[in-house]
């Protein structure tokens, strides 16, 4: 579907824009996006990205309270968790720790372009 490729591509564009070390969600993602309701076509993006030319960091994609749902979606359980904390992400429990403080708005883009 055209619509579903050009969603998933503007997806892939803003995951490509979180900073190392920082994490957003797949709501915040879709919020991002002008499409509030639409988090869990996020993660679907998200669980194709791989084939994404450049590449998605999608392992700083993590569901609202944090947790690292996605990561039955890199090979290995723990390759997710993996690449967080080479970027300096504590995890703990499958949970970003600090979450709330390493939290990445993708609508503060939106805002500064403002």
């Amino acid at each position: 579907m055209i619509w579903e490729e050009s969603f998933f591509e503007r997806v892939f564009q803003i995951t490509r824009l979180i900073p190392k070390g920082r994490v957003t969600s797949y709501g915040a993602i879709a919020r991002a996006l002008g499409t509030t309701g639409s988090s869990r076509m996020v993660g679907w993006a998200m669980s194709v990205s791989y084939a994404a030319k450049p590449s998605v960091p999608a392992h700083r994609v993590v569901n609202r309270n944090g947790l690292l749902t996605g990561k039955h979606h890199f090979g290995s359980p723990d390759r997710m968790k993996q690449l967080l904390e080479q970027e300096g992400v504590q995890i703990e429990n499958d949970r970003v720790k600090n979450f709330k403080n390493i939290f990445w708005d993708p609508a503060s883009l939106a805002e500064l372009a403002e």
